[in-house]
């Protein structure tokens, strides 16, 4: 009789899989306003930059003239003590937050909407940015960082700017320890073996014989003991160039 597999233990939601949420500082979103002062300009001022554990980025708390204060990701050339403004009015400098329809096209956007007072979903990791390419009457057309387009509405909110942290998986992490801590933030279990490297009383790829192997593909319906490779997959290998 085997040991149960690491679907099954995670399942279980013990320590070894649950990320320490508990150090996280505060969500991240844009603050809920009226209508009437998001199309007038709100005064901010970023009174402190921190780090959150599990995130690449750093955040800002931000205070509003209002005396409310929120935390946001802040893009490239952000410092503390910056005043920040917030509405239709706002100008386009970096670290503002504006409307989609108030933002010109060719604009880098980090932190974007996509229903209004959502807080903000798109762009948000470090060194991301979408562009505006054009105002439609179907909404905002979107240039996303994996380089596909989108509508959004022109009421939601973003981020005039490019995420900062840039170029944070360029540096490797030169021993395994690093990444183990890196990874348990995020509560991810590192170092992570191999199916087939295991006995066959461990996990359903486990053998030290070579030939005919299981299918990888299971279904989405399958037990925990049987769901690892490839989920529902419609297909599998490497795709193959269509002919035109």
């Amino acid at each position: 009789m085997g040991k149960r597999i690491r679907v099954q233990r995670r399942g279980r939601g013990s320590p070894t899989f649950v990320a320490s949420t508990h150090k996280r500082i505060a969500p991240v979103r844009y603050p809920h306003l009226p209508k009437a002062a998001q199309e007038d300009i709100l005064e901010g001022k970023i009174v402190g930059i921190l780090h959150e554990p599990g995130r690449g980025s750093p955040i800002a708390s931000v205070r509003l003239e209002t005396s409310e204060t929120y935390y946001t990701v802040i893009p490239e050339g952000i410092h503390e003590g910056q005043s920040i403004q917030i509405g239709a009015k706002a100008q386009v400098s970096i670290g503002n937050v504006l409307p989609l329809s108030s933002i010109p096209a060719g604009t880098m956007i980090c932190n974007i909407e996509l229903s209004p007072n959502d807080g903000g979903k798109l762009s948000r990791s470090s060194g991301s940015y979408a562009t505006v390419v054009a105002h439609t009457p179907e909404g905002t057309m979107l240039k996303l960082p994996s380089g596909k387009t989108r509508y959004v509405n022109d009421l939601c909110r973003a981020t005039i700017g490019v995420i900062s942290g840039a170029g944070r998986l360029e540096k490797p992490f030169l021993k395994a320890g690093a990444k183990r801590y890196w990874m348990r933030a995020k509560g991810h279990l590192y170092p992570r073996t191999r199916g087939v490297a295991m006995i066959a009383a461990v996990h359903p790829y486990g053998s030290g014989r070579r030939g005919a192997r299981k299918v990888t593909t299971v279904s989405r319906r399958a037990p925990p003991g049987k769901k690892v490779g490839l989920i529902a997959a419609r297909s599998t290998g490497k795709r193959k160039r269509r002919r035109r």
